[in-house]
């Protein structure tokens, strides 16, 4: 294949999706590397089904650890698997030219609702009783993420999965390097989940001020067109 044809190929990747997380370039390149490598064989439903996989993994992973936290490096292992099914799915489909854009954003959507609430129940079966409550609260609060990031597709019709600098990747990084260090110290995940919660809640503060600004921006816009009309 001609350098042209992969550099074509490689472009469709990111087609209709505006990246803004800090490790976006390295992501992006690794992602056309396994894309371009691909057996032909390995289809976007199938790596859609290992990152459902995956995210079971996780969950086993949390479930194990509260007999012994070293288990938690089968949620790492887990959180590595999912980002490769759920990272390269729609992407795959974009690279060989065969999107299903609504059946994509459709399935992505359920999957990754799926995905989080399986974390979550990790969580809470692996936390103590009197922190069981922050796995319900960090759902909570992510779940108003994806609300937001729905509203921000509907008004500016891009569909953007980031919040600034900070994106799924940077988040599952984050987990992986808590769930290393709660191998050996077990009650930093309790201090991880409550900083989370915080994070994550500043992050629906601010994201839902964006979505205020966009909306009110296109009705301004969408009332001038209809007044020149």
């Amino acid at each position: 294949m001609i350098e042209s044809e992969i550099t074509e190929k490689e472009k469709r990747i990111t087609s209709g999706r505006e990246r803004t997380n800090l490790l976006r370039v390295p992501e992006q390149a690794s992602i056309a590397f396994l894309c371009r490598y691909m057996p032909p064989f390995i289809t976007p439903d199938m790596l859609t089904i290992i990152s459902l996989v995956a995210s079971v993994i996780i969950f086993w992973g949390f479930w194990l650890a509260k007999g012994n936290p070293y288990y938690f490096a089968v949620s790492i292992f887990g959180y590595a698997l999912q980002w490769f099914g759920d990272s390269l799915d729609g992407r795959l489909a974009y690279y060989r030219n065969i999107p299903r854009k609504w059946y994509g954003f459709a399935l992505d959507m359920s999957m990754d609702w799926i995905s989080t609430v399986l974390m979550c129940l990790g969580f809470y079966f692996y936390l103590p009783d009197e922190y069981k409550i922050a796995a319900f609260l960090f759902l909570a609060s992510y779940a108003c993420i994806m609300i937001l990031t729905l509203m921000k597709y509907k008004i500016t019709d891009q569909y953007a999965i980031d919040s600034g600098l900070l994106g799924p990747t940077e988040l599952r990084i984050g987990i992986c390097g808590v769930l290393f260090a709660s191998m050996f110290y077990p009650a930093v995940i309790v201090v991880f989940a409550c900083c989370l919660i915080g994070i994550v809640t500043i992050i629906d503060v601010v994201e839902f001020r964006n979505v205020l600004k966009m909306g009110d921006q296109r009705d301004k816009e969408e009332n001038a067109k209809r007044d020149q009309a």
